[in-house]
């Protein structure tokens, strides 16, 4: 199974692909979509859905994870990630993935198997867990890695349960 791992945001979203095969996992690619700071909100999303449509045609993923939006104490920057979030949750489901939404405690307990982990040991769970040599960079995309890896944890239970 190849999961499509989303980190929202405006300025930039973080994604990460990562295949399972007979209980093994790997990374695949991940990376970063930035969208300029001076550029208007409407384009922006326009961009991160055009390129998120783009990697999905690239690397045909089989499902989808994205974090839930958490709220800070910053009502603006919520807003903003929330319409990333649309635009990504739109691209996906117009490309017929299955969509699984997880709270940031539940990506890090999956991965590091503590809900209040910090961004450090999540990025070392995410290089032991996948066994490279480095973490993945950007933190963004890094991120987006943890969120795929959890979703491929969390799918086989996810299925038996649906068809049940």
């Amino acid at each position: 199974m190849r999961t499509i791992g989303i980190d929202p945001g405006t300025a930039r979203m973080g994604w990460g692909i990562v295949d399972e095969s007979a209980g093994t996992l790997s990374l695949v690619t991940c990376g970063v979509l930035v969208t300029p700071a001076g550029m208007p909100q409407a384009e922006r999303l326009m961009r991160l859905y055009d390129e998120l449509r783009q990697l999905l045609r690239e690397f045909k993923p089989d499902a989808a994870a994205i974090e839930e939006l958490f709220f800070g104490k910053n009502v603006n920057t919520a807003i903003t990630v929330g319409q990333a979030r649309g635009v990504a949750l739109l691209a996906l489901g117009q490309a017929g993935l299955p969509i699984q939404e997880y709270k940031p405690t539940e990506v890090k307990q999956a991965v590091a198997g503590y809900g209040g982990a910090d961004k450090r040991q999540m990025q070392e769970m995410v290089k032991i867990t996948l066994n490279l040599d480095k973490i993945p960079k950007p933190d963004d995309a890094a991120d987006a890695v943890a969120i795929a890896i959890c979703h491929s944890y969390a799918a086989p239970m996810l299925n038996r349960m649906r068809s049940s």
